[in-house]
């Protein structure tokens, strides 16, 4: 499947508006096999049941009415509090987080009960008839009343998900759940110390002479087709050169990638190659790592802020930063260089590595943790224990140039007390970050690893 054409499934699944029109479409169905079913049935059953009293047409066409009714008013309830509870997460932990809530299968489903339960009743309440020509579909009534019973429980459990949905443990943790899961399902477990070459180093073909093609669109970089990208380059024989990754801002007419050569390129195959990028007006998660990291980034320097003044939360965000840095430490990342089945360089694009996770992570919330006695502390902590998952001595020089820097703000963020305590904590992570890769250990010092072996 085209990589773009699933990015749009994929951002249809996740909106708002799917999982109703899927349960609406049902109830109709359902609906008419319920009257189906009555028709070819009939009710004679019900007349032997001794504890059942059968329903007339009135009394069908009264409790249908009442459903159907009671769930229009429900469901304009259960909107009316999915939008406060959207105003609610967007004024407090910024308008990111709202693509989460959206997605939401609990707020989704919910409306969809109350939508699917109302069609449904509609579907029924129009084939009711009395008089000579009397027709009161009785198995569909009793479905109507068991669905009625179920949107009692689902507004019940509605009444309780919503303010565990914005509780901003809950929030901050679905955000490094995915984070975790994904990096996982993306990157292979690092086997042995990892390392390797630097294909970007190679610069394959540099000699050729290069041909620029521009964006088609404006907007972000939802997802790039990487497979139809390496496609097209095999059979033009060229080499792509990407600019943008997912996630990027890319502007109509502004360079989007390099082929080379030239000479090998004809413009009928621009239009395919712009097609292999999606380009939409807002940043996803689905191929765009990163955008999970600025979630969590901007919860944190939100709490960090002198009006919110919430440094607990930003410690939370920082330990789920820390639970996603053991995942990119621990992972083969994938080299720069793509070939094809003969060998041949076809594809360059910068992939996510663990120095680009720790500048859009940690490097991102430098200035504010470091104001923060609560936070820096916990910032250092962070570090250090990400640092005991590392595999190779590049991982361990980024963290260790980022600890300078960031030992470096603190000193111009903080003062007395607060200063000298960072100061040492900062001052004990280089001297761990020192010993180098598989001699960082949380035994070898208190405020590294668990609570509980602080103050031995």
């Amino acid at each position: 499947m085209n990589g773009g054409l699933r990015a749009r499934l994929g951002a249809i699944r996740s909106s708002y508006w799917f999982i109703p029109s899927i349960m609406a479409v049902l109830a109709i169905m359902l609906g008419a096999l319920m009257i189906w079913v009555d028709v070819r049935l009939g009710s004679g059953w019900i007349t032997g049941l001794s504890w059942y009293q059968q329903i007339r047409a009135d009394g069908a066409r009264e409790v249908l009415s009442t459903i159907a009714g009671s769930m229009v008013t429900v469901a304009g309830v259960v909107f009316s509090i999915t939008i406060v509870a959207l105003s609610y997460a967007s004024s407090q932990y910024g308008p990111r987080v709202l693509t989460n809530f959206m997605s939401d299968r609990g707020n989704t489903v919910t409306l969809g009960t109350f939508i699917a339960t109302f069609l449904y009743c509609l579907m029924v309440l129009r084939t009711i008839r009395g008089g000579d020509d009397d027709f009161v579909p009785q198995y569909a009534v009793i479905v109507a009343m068991l669905l009625a019973v179920c949107s009692i429980g689902v507004l019940i459990y509605f009444i309780h998900h919503v303010p565990q949905s914005i509780h901003i443990n809950a929030v901050v943790a679905r955000i490094g759940v995915q984070l975790v899961r994904d990096a996982k399902a993306r990157f292979p477990a690092m086997i042995g110390s990892g390392g390797g070459r630097h294909s970007r180093q190679r610069a394959p073909r540099d000699g050729d002479t290069p041909l620029t093609v521009p964006a088609a669109a404006t907007g972000y970089i939802q997802s790039i087709d990487d497979e139809s990208l390496l496609g097209l380059a095999r059979e033009a024989d060229v080499l792509i050169r990407l600019r943008y990754r997912p996630g990027d801002f890319v502007m109509d007419g502004r360079g989007l990638l390099v082929v080379a050569p030239a000479e090998h390129w004809t413009d009928e195959r621009t239009s395919d190659l712009q097609d292999c990028f999606t380009v939409g007006n807002k940043r996803t998660p689905e191929h765009d790592l990163m955008f999970l990291v600025s979630e969590l980034v901007e919860i944190a320097a939100r709490a960090l802020s002198p009006g919110v003044n919430d440094p607990m939360t930003a410690v939370t965000c920082l330990d789920w930063l820390g639970a996603g840095g053991t995942e990119f430490a621990t992972r083969q990342m994938p080299e720069a260089v793509r070939y094809d089945e003969d060998g041949a360089p076809r594809l360059i694009a910068e992939p996510d590595s663990f120095a680009f996770f720790v500048d859009r992570g940690f490097g991102r919330l430098r200035q504010y943790a470091s104001a923060d006695v609560i936070a820096a502390l916990h910032w250092l902590r962070v570090v250090g224990e990400v640092a005991a998952s590392c595999r190779t001595a590049d991982q361990i020089g980024v963290l260790q140039s980022e600890a300078a820097l960031f030992r470096e703000q603190a000193e111009a963020s903080l003062d007395g007390p607060d200063a000298r305590e960072v100061n040492e904590r900062a001052e004990a992570l280089q001297a761990l970050l020192a010993r180098g890769v598989g001699s960082i250990d949380a035994a070898q010092t208190g405020w590294l690893g668990g609570s509980a072996q602080e103050g031995r």
